[in-house]
């Protein structure tokens, strides 16, 4: 169930990102689970979703889900690009609503060259190639693959870029019909719309390629179509990588520029992380490895920045939002390894919680102070 609020911490403070109010500001990151069969949820979402819907976080992203088929990372991604997909996220969906409050987003999402993969866990997430069983060709800004050996992807030329604008403001459409809260576009980690902002994938000579106005297009193009198509009680928002951590790539400053364009164009939040797009990338590993990236993009917008990376101790979390380095905290492997790390982070913090019924009475005697009755 959902957190409730005091006024002794920030990070159980409430947190408004555009039209929809959070009870604290702990985010649960969207995390693949290459689960689906052929885009739609499974038994496996419908028991992965109320775990997380009763960790006591502000707020859900449902993983990574794509807006057409060739747009999944794996053969076993979630998908949202038709009335069947849409009814087992629905199905998927029913028993998490039944016992939570927590408000639920969904991150729309498109792969293009980092699509057609094994799952993480068999042949290490290796690409199969198109003419494979469970492998498709990719499509990306230039016809240039994600690392050696693997096979080259079809540039997108206009009317697929227009496809895919209309794929994400469809599945917009159906996050909608299923009463989700909010919707984040993927524009990070080396998939399609972060392909596009870079200029190591995108070596395009029309106007998604070039100068940076050019290359920040699409995301732009589906950012608007989102908006426009969703209800104003719909928060929609986006998640970046700040850099490639590759010389002559995607950067802080490159990542400034977008992230003032979309607050003007009424972006209700801003999630930072980093990388994803080339194998060259050195990233600089360490606790809270991403959080200045976030505290720079927060000085220069209006918007709810989400800080995300290597964030694991509730202090930690709470000193970054002290400082005004962000203004939410995003966990991801850290809540699958500890699915209630907001219980934990209540009693570390002072803090009381709001858990279902069923487990107030595995609260040990001594915190029992720090939880109450979730309605």
């Amino acid at each position: 169930m959902s957190g409730v609020a005091s006024s002794m911490s920030r990070l159980f403070s409430p947190l408004a990102l555009g039209p929809l109010s959070l009870p604290n500001r702990i985010v649960i990151a969207p995390m693949c689970q290459y689960s689906a069969e052929e885009g739609r949820a499974t038994d496996w979402h419908a028991f992965h979703w109320p775990n997380l819907a009763q960790s006591g976080a502000g707020l859900a992203i449902i993983e990574a889900t794509a807006v057409q088929p060739e747009g999944r990372i794996s053969w076993a991604d979630l998908g949202l690009w038709d009335d069947t997909t849409e009814a087992a996220f629905a199905r998927a969906l029913a028993a998490t609503r039944r016992h939570s409050t927590m408000p639920i987003g969904v991150q729309l999402a498109h792969a293009g060259r980092k699509a057609s993969t094994q799952r993480p866990w068999e042949h290490h997430g290796a690409q199969i190639a198109p003419d494979a069983p469970h492998g498709w060709q990719t499509v990306s800004a230039s016809p240039l693959a994600y690392s050696e050996g693997q096979h080259p992807p079809q540039a997108l030329d206009q009317a697929d870029i227009d496809a895919v604008v209309a794929a994400f403001a469809d599945s917009a459409r159906r996050a909608v019909r299923l009463g989700l809260d909010l919707i984040e576009i993927h524009a990070a980690h080396g998939y399609l719309l972060h392909q596009f902002l870079s200029p190591l994938s995108n070596q395009r000579d029309d106007a998604y390629g070039g100068p940076l106005e050019n290359r920040m297009r699409l995301v732009l193009q589906v950012f608007d179509a989102v908006k426009a198509t969703v209800p104003a009680s719909m928060a929609v928002g986006v998640r970046i990588s700040a850099t490639d951590w590759v010389e002559g790539g995607w950067d802080l400053a490159q990542s400034l520029a977008l992230a003032k364009a979309l607050d003007a164009r009424g972006s209700h939040f801003i999630h930072v992380s980093s990388g994803g797009l080339h194998p060259a990338q050195k990233i600089a590993l360490g606790p809270a490895y991403q959080v200045p990236f976030a505290e720079a993009i927060r000085r220069e917008v209006a918007m709810p920045v989400i800080a995300v990376g290597l964030i694991t101790e509730p202090q930690q979390a709470e000193d970054i939002l002290l400082q005004e380095q962000a203004d939410a905290i995003a966990l991801a492997r850290g809540i699958l390894y500890d699915p209630r790390w907001p219980w934990h982070a209540a009693v570390a913090l002072g803090e009381r919680i709001a858990i279902a019924p069923q487990y107030l009475r595995s609260a040990p005697r001594e915190h029992a102070a720090n939880f109450t009755q979730a309605e």
